[in-house]
């Protein structure tokens, strides 16, 4: 993988990161890195999450969690958006059984021209009710036509 990022202030919100180069559909941009920890580390460390309306913490699999705040890398600056170019894969470790070694993997799904900002859907889920006071704290700043205004998942 060639250095075609790097992270600064964004429009969206705090930092951001953004293509220094052309990136190409399908293209692997970055590896989303930070120390392994189980749920329930994550829990004890940070409680449920769902209060603050910001996050380091990336699902890897039912046993592990990526804590970008403990040796993470520019990947934890990529801010969510609404009409994402980049989506995050889970690379598995060895297929159908969670590991420490799996990892988190962005990659473009589209395009990307120099000085654009890299977005990706977070995804975010909560077991609590999304109340307005939630949706507010999860609210999304990407400004895209179709923005739906949170970073949280519609319950289904």
């Amino acid at each position: 993988m060639t250095r075609r990022i790097a992270a600064r202030r964004s429009p969206i919100h705090g930092n951001g990161v953004f293509a220094t180069g052309a990136i190409k559909a399908g293209d692997e941009i970055v590896e989303y890195k930070g120390d392994r920890i189980t749920h329930a580390q994550a829990d004890k460390k940070y409680g449920d999450g769902g209060e603050t309306g910001h996050t380091f913490l990336f699902t890897l699999n039912e046993r592990f969690i990526v804590d970008g705040n403990s040796n993470g890398n520019t990947a934890r600056w990529i801010n969510h958006g609404c009409n994402p170019n980049c989506q995050a894969v889970i690379e598995e470790a060895v297929e159908g059984k969670p590991s420490k070694k799996d990892r988190v993997l962005i990659e473009a799904i589209r395009d990307i021209a120099p000085g654009e900002e890299l977005t990706y859907d977070y995804g975010i889920t909560l077991d609590m009710p999304h109340t307005a006071r939630l949706k507010k704290v999860w609210a999304c700043l990407c400004g895209a036509p179709n923005c739906i205004g949170t970073m949280l998942k519609p319950k289904r």
